[in-house]
């Protein structure tokens, strides 16, 4: 049911005082002013703390500054006619004694007279002695028709350079969900002063105002990449995997009727490019990448943890489509550690697993795990992600191919005269991060002989160097035995 309707349903049922939730004021009293349009509510009464009720069939300014008195103009008004009084900036006085009381008092009028009172805020707080009596609504931000309609508003009033090519709407579409209808406009007027147009450099624009969103936040980071595909050694079948879904939020994959991915969970030893991978991800898809550090949903007071990941999960899904890369959660997630903090680590867990399971919007998550034993069932439980891949240790041709990717990065004009052949096979049980070490490690000690670096210091590197998997051969073993018996599917 879209917000209007349900709007219409919650006042038609007369529902006494209804809670939006919503950052855009102006953009809900448009939407609501439409709403009732030749529908038998002929009043609509306007009250924020300044100017009190303005623009209102009374025709002046009434209340300011008196959040009781505007309560008492509800309950002394005398209509025989339906009307709706929205209270802006009316959270705060809530937790007021008096306008607690007076608000319930006036609920006995609402059953018998024909109005509703309707309060508009970004944040939900409810005195306990209120809850029973406000239903709570959400207004979401701009669909991609309301955001496609504002395109088309622009093309008519300004006189652009080019037409609006269909695919390029689209990405711009794309682009701006996550965003209200006021920092679209203001993006779009933007590019339309530099450029005159709307191509592919308004993007960039979108992206850095969703990266100030981000700032906004300590519990998310906003991650500039630019690593691809390409930039990732090895992992062909991940890789083949994410090529078929390359268009998977495009309106052509919606009209077909594919369900959008879930996510993935990345299982392997460290050095092995998990991370890397996220980051091309969101490269290859053009999605902000989001980066969660768990530990930071973790606070001191009770319950608030719980409330930091909920607005952890909206303000996610406000910036989507996007990518979520969600760190280590093995780590904070461990089985044997979740019994030791009073239940709030298995009450953030739950909450974060029931969203993955259940979410509706394009958010493509990607968790990763060093040690796939750690991780509770709720997580790892089919529905949770669409698939989980276990990067292993590269083999001899992956490794030839890390070796290359990294010299081509360090040395562009002069990477084919190492002999990646050779260093490959020296480097056996490496993991790409560790491949990526020899080679500085190479150059540094070239560097203080005054010289450039050659296979030679990259092999006396590699001999010096202890790789993880002769660290802990044990664990090693058991990593490898997981793609080998099945239980995950080979990167």
């Amino acid at each position: 049911m879209v917000f209007e309707e349900e709007l219409l349903v919650l006042l038609n049922a007369r529902y006494p005082i209804i809670y939006i939730l919503t950052i855009e004021e102006d953009r809900l009293e448009y939407t609501i002013r439409n709403s009732i349009i030749n529908k038998s509510y002929s009043s609509l009464y306007v009250w924020d703390f300044v100017q009190g009720y303005k623009l209102n069939p009374i025709k002046k300014e009434f209340a300011k500054r008196n959040p009781l008195e505007a309560l008492e103009f509800i309950e002394k008004l005398n209509s025989r006619t339906p009307s709706i009084f929205i209270l802006k900036d009316f959270k705060r006085f809530l937790k007021d004694l008096t306008v607690s009381r007076k608000l319930r008092n006036i609920l006995q009028l609402l059953k018998v007279q024909p109005k509703t009172i309707i309060i508009i805020d970004s944040e939900v707080q409810i005195p306990n002695e209120l809850k029973d009596h406000i239903t709570i609504l959400k207004f979401n931000l701009p669909t991609p028709v309301e955001i496609d309609n504002e395109l088309a508003r622009l093309s008519r009033s300004l006189v652009l350079k080019g037409r609006f090519k269909k695919r390029m709407i689209e990405k711009i579409i794309q682009a701006c969900q996550g965003l209200s209808l006021e920092k679209i406009r203001r993006i779009l007027g933007k590019a339309i002063v530099i450029y005159n147009k709307m191509d592919h450099n308004v993007i960039p624009l979108i992206l850095k105002e969703k990266r100030q969103v981000i700032s906004e936040t300590e519990l998310l980071e906003f991650w500039s990449v630019k690593t691809s595909l390409k930039d990732v050694g090895g992992a062909k079948n991940l890789k083949f995997w994410l090529n078929q879904r390359n268009e998977i939020f495009s309106e052509r994959a919606v009209n077909y009727g594919l369900v959008a991915p879930r996510g993935l969970l990345l299982i392997g030893s460290e050095g092995t490019g998990k991370s890397l991978l996220a980051k091309a991800i969101a490269y290859e898809w053009k999605l902000p990448l989001l980066r969660l550090d768990i530990g930071r949903l973790f606070a001191g007071v009770v319950g608030e943890s719980e409330s930091r990941t909920r607005e952890m999960i909206r303000i996610t899904e406000s910036l989507s489509p996007c990518v979520l890369w969600i760190d280590e959660m093995d780590k904070t997630f461990a089985d044997s550690e979740m019994s030791l903090d009073g239940g709030t680590t298995l009450r953030v867990l739950g909450t974060l697993a029931t969203w993955l399971a259940e979410k509706k919007v394009p958010v493509f998550v990607i968790a990763t795990a060093n040690d796939l034993h750690l991780l509770p069932l709720e997580i790892v439980r089919k529905g949770r992600f669409d698939e989980i891949f276990h990067l292993n240790i590269p083999n001899r041709e992956d490794r030839e191919l890390i070796f290359e990717i990294h010299l081509r990065r360090f040395r562009p004009e002069t990477w084919q005269t190492y002999d990646t052949k050779k260093l490959s096979k020296a480097s056996n049980k490496f993991s790409g991060a560790e491949i990526e070490q020899t080679i500085i490690e190479a150059m540094y000690a070239a560097f203080t002989e005054n010289r450039e670096f050659n296979t030679n210091d990259i092999l006396l590197a590699v001999r010096k160097t202890v790789p993880m998997t002769r660290i802990d051969p044990l664990r090693a073993e058991v990593v490898e035995g997981w793609s080998s018996s099945g239980r995950l599917r080979m990167a």
